[in-house]
């Protein structure tokens, strides 16, 4: 089925090709990657995308003496299947298998882990300068998306680059699209231009107008370079040291091959501008590459479908809801999204209410200081923004939100682990880098429902409050209609034992629950990491042996350390066992067996309890069973 492919077992096997074949190894590459991509799930749109432009790099650098640095690291399929990977894309974004962006550790084509947008040019310039100075001959390579290019890390490695002495190409993959469709005064000037007719026109003249006047055909062709000049990006990039080339399109080999070979002999930073499309090849993915971004298991036949089953509600599409019920309610709501309007569940907002809807692209820190703006005037933003997204603007939150005590609300999704993208993507790290801030606060629903009243208990508040919540779906408890909040910094006893309580904190109140009953002890549902409900901690330590802090969060700084130090300050002291996710990065793989690996569904929960109380376990049901859950 794929016979040319399958004996390209690494780049040193495609460079032994002729060039002709390499249209068929393209066509069967681009094959793979969609029936890959149907068996496990994964990024689709992007990396079908680039598999002319891996072919291409693969063909003409030396890989991997020569550095290939990919980003975000989405549309590296092709290139994990070249690089010796093809029969383990089964195990894709599996516990044990491939991970869906380059890893180091994976391949040592992969020499630059990456996830996050706008990483490559400072790394592969770090690469350059390297090798530089180790006097080393190699190339280093950046492949970044038109998206990713509206980061400001990406112009200040630009701008660095352009008075460095070294050889590095910056390769513009130029798509129109990152995940969201891409917004900006860069994209517009892009777009423009992509469709390229004046500058056709302009270079048309030398060759219909003036070529019958050979005198002025000199003249014809100074006039087409001044044209080029005005239309294309060359002047922005080649103010910042660059020599510009393109644009080229992106999936034409006999154009890519040929430019590759020459810019690999030049000296210094090159910018390579390829123009792709999302989606090329399958006609489903083209038509909707939002759809096909990151699609589950599908047959590519029929192409994605509904479920004929409800899908159970998720936290995402509360948010989604209560902002929209939110703003109709308060004309002064401003939603803002780094470029992750889908992912965060703004869709509809954005159609309701497009005047008050800000996307400012990949650009996090912009996006936090933007709303701290719009707070001083008045507004109330609030700012959807995945947790792991959120560590890239740290110093404005505290900076510029809470040192000046904003009242922005920032929804955090995907806290938690969130499966399979990894640790890049997995936002354990918020309650305690948040915790930590004076004037911030932060609300960890346990459920659906709680998740909305505690974004009206944020949006109520005139200080910066987060509300972090996970990927996907929650208990299944139905949310309410209305708008109601729930008290600020307070908490409830969720079931009534003996002997221990376990304080959980977000959605592990339910598996906390369910361990709770085999064990006979209290379920106090904690809800604010920040303030605690310290009240009724103190009730509770006063009324137990021991107790057990559970969070989907890192133990060290966690919501278990905040009540630790209550207690401490309170002057009390407590056996304690902290639960939560442990020192180390999380890998890939299905959310629920990685929670079972890190002992935080409710089997390893209850063990966890019994192997380190078991004598306060014995002493409560001695004195008095268990009495049931509290309504």
């Amino acid at each position: 089925m794929y016979p040319l492919l399958e004996t390209i077992n690494s780049p040193a096997d495609l460079r032994l090709l002729p060039r002709a074949q390499l249209k068929t190894l393209a066509d069967e590459l681009r094959a793979y990657v969609l029936h890959s991509v149907s068996q496990t799930g994964g990024h689709l749109s992007s990396n079908l995308g680039t598999v002319e432009l891996t072919v291409a790099l693969h063909y003409v650098f030396n890989t991997p003496d020569d550095r290939l640095v990919w980003d975000v690291g989405h549309q590296t399929y092709p290139h994990k299947i070249l690089t010796g990977r093809r029969e383990r894309m089964g195990s894709l974004r599996q516990l044990g298998g491939l991970s869906g962006f380059p890893r180091r550790d994976e391949s040592n084509y992969d020499t630059f882990g990456t996830a996050h947008s706008s990483t490559s040019i400072s790394a592969a310039l770090g690469m350059a300068m390297a090798a530089k100075q180790k006097g080393e001959d190699r190339r280093a390579v950046a492949i970044i998306g038109d998206g990713a290019m509206s980061a400001g890390m990406a112009f200040e490695a630009l701008n660095n680059a352009g008075v460095c002495d070294c050889n590095l190409l910056v390769v513009l993959n130029d798509n129109d699209m990152s995940i969201s469709p891409p917004v900006g005064a860069l994209n517009r000037y892009l777009a423009q231009l992509m469709s390229g007719q004046f500058y056709a026109s302009a270079k048309n003249v030398g060759k219909h107008v003036l070529k019958v006047a050979p005198p002025l055909f000199e003249l014809a062709k100074r006039l087409e370079t001044h044209a080029k000049g005005m239309v294309v990006p060359a002047t922005l990039f080649e103010n910042f040291g660059f020599n510009y080339i393109g644009p080229i399109d992106g999936h034409d080999l006999e154009s890519l091959i040929p430019t590759l070979e020459n810019i690999k002999h030049l000296k210094g930073p090159q910018f390579l501008h390829v123009v792709t499309k999302k989606g090329q090849g399958y006609k489903l993915a083209e038509a909707d590459p939002v759809a096909y971004h990151g699609p589950g298991k599908f047959d590519p036949a029929m192409g994605l479908q509904k479920s004929s089953t409800p899908a159970k509600q998720t936290f995402t599409q509360v948010f989604g809801h209560w902002l929209c019920d939110m703003a109709e309610k308060d004309s002064r709501l401003v939603g803002i999204t780094p470029a992750m309007r889908e992912g965060s569940g703004m869709v509809e907002f954005h159609q309701r209410f497009p005047e008050r809807y800000y996307d400012v692209g990949i650009a996090e820190q912009h996006a936090v200081t933007f709303a701290a703006g719009m707070a001083c005037e008045g507004l109330k933003p609030v700012v959807a923004i995945y947790s792991t997204f959120l560590q890239r603007a740290y110093d404005q939150l505290i900076h510029d939100v809470a040192i000046q005590n904003l009242p922005v609300v920032f929804a955090l999704d995907r806290a938690g682990l969130v499966g399979a993208d990894g640790a890049t993507h997995a936002g354990a790290y918020d309650i305690a880098f948040l915790r930590c801030i004076p004037n911030m606060s932060v609300a960890c629903p346990a459920d659906e429902n709680e998740c909305r009243m505690l974004l009206s208990s944020a949006y109520e508040q005139n200080h910066p409050v987060a509300v972090r919540y996970p990927r996907g779906a929650g208990a299944g408890v139905a949310t309410q209609a209305g708008l109601e909040a729930l008290p600020f910094a307070k908490g409830e006893v969720r079931r009534q034992g003996a002997g221990l309580a376990i304080l959980a904190f977000g959605t592990l109140l339910y598996p906390a629950l369910q361990a709770a009953e085999k064990l006979g002890v209290t379920v106090v549902n904690m809800r604010w990491a920040k303030p605690l409900d310290v009240a009724l901690l103190l009730q509770v330590a006063a009324s137990h042996d021991a107790l057990v802090t559970l969070e989907e969060g890192c133990i060290m700084g966690g919501a278990g350390s905040a009540v630790a130090e209550a207690l401490a300050e309170a002057g009390i002291s407590k056996p304690m066992l902290h639960l939560g996710l442990r020192d180390e990065f999380t890998e890939h793989g299905d959310p629920a067996k990685l929670l079972a690996q890190q002992g935080l569904d409710a089997a390893g929960i209850e063990q966890a309890i019994s192997t380190r109380f078991a004598e306060v376990l014995l002493a409560a049901k001695a004195a008095k069973p268990a009495l049931k859950s509290v309504a």
